[in-house]
């Protein structure tokens, strides 16, 4: 079987953990739906430890039997783990805080007591699920020696996937790949990169980890989550397949769709500019371009954006210039003299700093119609 990187989505947890984002049941069923028919590795689906509500919704997913491995959050606490047998799910992820600020600060405990701690849950879940991932929390402000440590017992006690979280996004790409390539040499359980974008970084952040040697990363749709969210799935999948060269198993076509389902679910608007899925990312508008991609569209692409269900377009905007006017009004039949086209070009630029927009076909025409 070919190797490829997992991508593993926590949009229905820690994408649920954004402020004011809450998703009803309807709304998990159809974006667990839609990142299931998509072709997702995993899905994290909640916190059980919320309370009953919390373990009937997720149970309900479970009922569904989507073709993909359902798993759950959970402190390293026996009874957060109870709560999650009883969804039925096929997977738990156990977290334990790793760094000595959140041990000692947020705790009050020491190391001896995160490792005790650790073995008693993993040995409790080991009996009662078919798979284990172990999430080492703020493991990028952790102590090397013991974050080898927890990796030598996560081996012992048979953990089926590690996941290091960078929790305050504090991390940079060289950084990652210095660092987490030791961790690799070291670690006979395959790693997962969980990545906060605090500084803007996740995307980059997820991609050094797998260039490292990481064989799972965790995303969220349209990078929601906590603070400023996590790494984004569109971004991350297609940086995979068209920078990293790596294979990947999610239908990249869908991804506008998904992110669409978010948006609307979480009542959150896509940005304009949002890689992949942003309504203007595959629309040219200065006449370079306009005629760059008219010749070529490789000219100003680095993937097709037919890949990722998308098209190119063109607007008119303040650097859009005369080749592109001409280009429009040619493909309309209309014939104006030069005279009449400077004085179009002077109204289309006072109406896009008017609507501070680019404009649509219908605006040119409504200008060139006054204009004749």
């Amino acid at each position: 079987m070919e190797q490829r990187i997992l991508l593993c989505d926590t949009t229905l947890r820690d994408g649920e953990q954004a402020p004011g984002v809450a998703f009803g049941l309807p709304e998990k069923e159809m974006i667990a739906r839609a990142l299931s028919d998509a072709g997702i590795d995993e899905l994290e689906v909640g916190v059980p430890a919320m309370g009953d509500g919390e373990i009937k919704t997720i149970s309900q997913l479970v009922t569904l039997q989507l073709p993909v491995r359902l798993i759950t959050w959970n402190r390293a606490v026996l009874s957060d783990l109870q709560a999650s047998y009883k969804t039925g799910v096929e997977g738990v992820a156990i977290s334990i805080p790793t760094s000595d600020q959140q041990i000692k600060n947020k705790l009050r405990k020491d190391r001896a007591w995160v490792l005790d701690q650790m073995g008693q849950c993993v040995l409790n879940a080991k009996k009662e699920v078919g798979y284990v991932v172990l999430g080492l929390e703020d493991a990028s402000r952790a102590d090397f020696t013991f974050l080898a440590e927890i990796l030598a017992e996560a081996q012992k006690l048979g953990v089926d996937r590690v996941r290091f979280a960078d929790t305050v996004g504090i991390l940079e790409p060289l950084k990652i790949f210095f660092t987490l390539q030791e961790l690799v040499k070291i670690s006979r359980v395959p790693l997962e990169f969980h990545a906060h974008n605090d500084l803007g970084m996740a995307t980059a952040n997820s991609l050094a980890a797998v260039q490292a040697g990481f064989k799972a990363v965790s995303v969220t749709v349209g990078g929601l989550g906590e603070r400023a969210g996590n790494a984004s799935l569109e971004e991350v999948a297609v940086a995979l397949k068209y920078t990293l060269q790596e294979k990947v198993q999610l239908d990249l076509k869908r991804l506008n769709s998904i992110g669409l389902t978010v948006s609307l679910a979480s009542n959150r608007k896509i940005p304009r500019a949002k890689p992949i899925i942003g309504e203007d990312v595959f629309t040219h508008t200065s006449s370079i371009h306009i005629d760059g991609i008219q010749k070529d569209f490789a000219n100003y692409q680095t993937y097709p954006p037919e890949s990722v269900g998308r098209g190119h377009s063109t607007s008119i905007g303040k650097y859009s210039g005369r080749k592109t006017i001409l280009r429009l009004l040619k493909a309309k039949g209309i014939d104006l003299d030069q005279e009449t086209i400077d004085e179009l070009l002077i109204k289309i630029l006072q109406q896009t700093h008017k609507l501070k927009r680019p404009l649509e076909e219908d605006d040119i025409m409504g200008i060139v119609v006054s204009a004749c």
